[in-house]
């Protein structure tokens, strides 16, 4: 080789194994529809992560058809669950058998790591636990699944009887599993104990075999994968937000861009997303939330909307001439935006990105952008949040530039809701809407039942839609979540409806109000606006 010919640097591998779907399901409050899981998985799969551990098939009626077929195109779908049950053969084991019969590309084994664990809640022998172990894995590599195995408990497993935990770890590995995960399952390990055990792990097992798995209880999930990562682990799992059983999971939207953007870390290692995926990241993170009908926590790292706010002054006038100052990344880095009083500008990049989304090219240096920026500011500071509801935002958006379809105008609605007994003596509630719609010159009403406001409303609009009644036929409302802003009966409420078509595009609408029949009824008007919008060409910006 020449003096002066440069040698590329060959980077290692990190695998991002992402677990919203199983360990993020045992988070207090948070309960996954099948809907729900097949919008999550959308969502990890623009993120661009390498595994989808999408829960335990058997454990409950919804895993279990959520494995009924593959639901990733790009990521490896997992699925978790506990080794063969000591005395029982493979063939005899319903749980085993489940896992190999599911769609899952590969599967994920949970085994006791700590021989007190294995005592204390198996009631077995450790020879038991490694034969139950073996044979598992085993099965599903014979069933042509990649195998990955949690040791559950390992760092506590190692700490009191480390001899028994290296054993569980040759013994997966030695029965062909492709990773091996060392746990903090109870959350209280250090930093400078994964360091340190990790070293030891490494000293019997290469880091392209092992993976990281931490719980937050002390705060510390994050910087205890980090420190895993250093040490020579090559796989991370954690969850959207870092939600959890107890205080959580390590949070993946800390993790990667953390893993991407430091150089600690990037000029060692490459992962599987782009940097236009990452550029999502602060998008993907708020829709989340939006999905598990909760608030987005203002402060998060990288992408809460203060992480990179600063008020007027000194700090303000720094950031104009230097935003490293007081950035430690650019913000745009991970979608999200600098807020800072003294300029728009950067509102104004996000918004043109946004635009461009729809179809709606339109330059930074537009004097509409301004009114358009004004409204979403106005809009949002009386609840409105168009990150998770970005239908919402293309009609906004056509609507104040003049370019959105004049499809159909309500001119009023009207519901009525009804309890009462039956002629059977039964107690019975009856909902009734009334529609007036406006197409052109033409004045059409509809009257519908429903089993209650919403859905008597859904059905008297599909009614009689004139013109556009075949447009909306395929259009299906899956799912509807209310959420109260401000506290109180008379609360600004805010409502999201997800709707769907025979395309398999899915979409998001919002509608706030003091109302709550108001902010439902907003949200679906703009699902079939959205729906027309996508089958009625819509008008190019000049």
């Amino acid at each position: 080789m020449a003096a002066n010919e440069f040698k590329p640097v060959t980077k290692e591998r990190l695998y991002i194994f992402d677990t919203t779907l199983r360990d993020g399901a045992q988070t207090a409050g948070v309960e996954f529809s099948l809907e729900d899981k097949i919008s999550v998985t959308r969502l990890l799969e623009e993120l661009g992560v390498d595994y989808i551990e999408g829960g335990y098939p058997g454990a409950n009626l919804v895993d279990s058809e959520f494995f009924e077929r593959k639901r990733t195109t790009k990521a490896i779908f997992t699925a978790f669950g506990m080794t063969k049950r000591a005395g029982r053969s493979i063939g005899n084991d319903p749980g085993v058998q489940g896992l190999i019969n599911s769609a899952a590309d590969a599967v994920c084994f949970v085994s006791k790591s700590s021989a007190h664990q294995v005592a204390l809640t198996l009631g077995i022998s450790n020879a038991e636990n490694l034969a139950s172990l073996a044979e598992s894995v085993t099965a599903a590599e014979a069933a042509g699944k990649e195998v990955l195995v949690d040791m559950e408990h390992f760092f506590d497993g190692y700490k009191s009887e480390p001899d028994y935990a290296l054993d569980c770890l040759r013994t997966a590995l030695g029965a062909g599993a492709r990773w091996v995960i060392l746990c903090d399952t109870n959350g209280g390990t250090m930093p400078s104990e994964i360091t340190a055990i990790v070293g030891a792990v490494l000293k019997v097992a290469p880091g392209d075999k092992l993976g990281i798995h931490a719980h937050d209880d002390t705060g510390q999930a994050v910087a205890n994968t980090l420190a895993a990562v250093a040490a020579g682990v090559r796989q991370v799992q954690g969850t959207l937000n870092g939600i959890g059983e107890r205080c959580g999971n390590a949070n993946l939207i800390t993790l990667i861009p953390t893993l991407m953007l430091k150089s600690e870390f990037a000029d060692r290692l490459e992962l599987g997303i782009t940097k236009t995926q990452l550029g999502k990241l602060t998008s993907i993170s708020r829709r989340f939330d939006m999905l598990l009908n909760r608030g987005s926590f203002r402060q998060a790292p990288y992408v809460g909307s203060a992480a990179f706010a600063t008020k007027a002054g000194i700090h303000a006038s720094a950031l104009a001439k230097d935003p490293s100052s007081y950035e430690h990344i650019p913000p745009e880095t991970v979608g999200n935006e600098r807020n800072v009083m003294v300029s728009q500008q950067a509102g104004k990049s996000n918004l043109v990105t946004a635009l461009a989304r729809h179809g709606i090219a339109i330059g930074k240096d537009d004097v509409r952008l301004d009114g358009l920026l004004l409204e979403v500011k106005t809009r949002e500071a009386r609840g409105y949040s168009y990150d998770g509801a970005d239908a919402s935002f293309a009609i906004l958006a056509r609507r104040t530039l003049g370019t959105l379809p004049d499809f159909f105008e309500v001119e009023s609605y009207r519901t009525s809701v009804e309890r009462r007994h039956n002629m059977r003596g039964e107690q019975v509630t009856v909902t009734e809407a009334v529609v007036k719609i406006r197409i052109g010159e033409e004045l059409l009403m509809s009257v519908a039942e429903g089993n209650g406001p919403v859905n008597a409303l859904d059905v008297a609009l599909r009614k009689d839609l004139g013109k556009y009644s075949e447009q909306i036929a395929d259009l299906e409302l899956v799912d509807f979540k209310v959420r109260i802003l401000d506290g109180g009966t008379g609360a600004v409420t805010r409502v999201l409806v997800e709707s769907r078509d025979a395309t398999g595009e899915r979409w998001y609408t919002i509608g706030v109000s003091p109302n709550i029949i108001d902010a439902s009824f907003e949200a679906l008007y703009e699902s079939m606006t959205y729906k027309l919008m996508k089958t009625e060409a819509a008008p190019a910006i000049a």
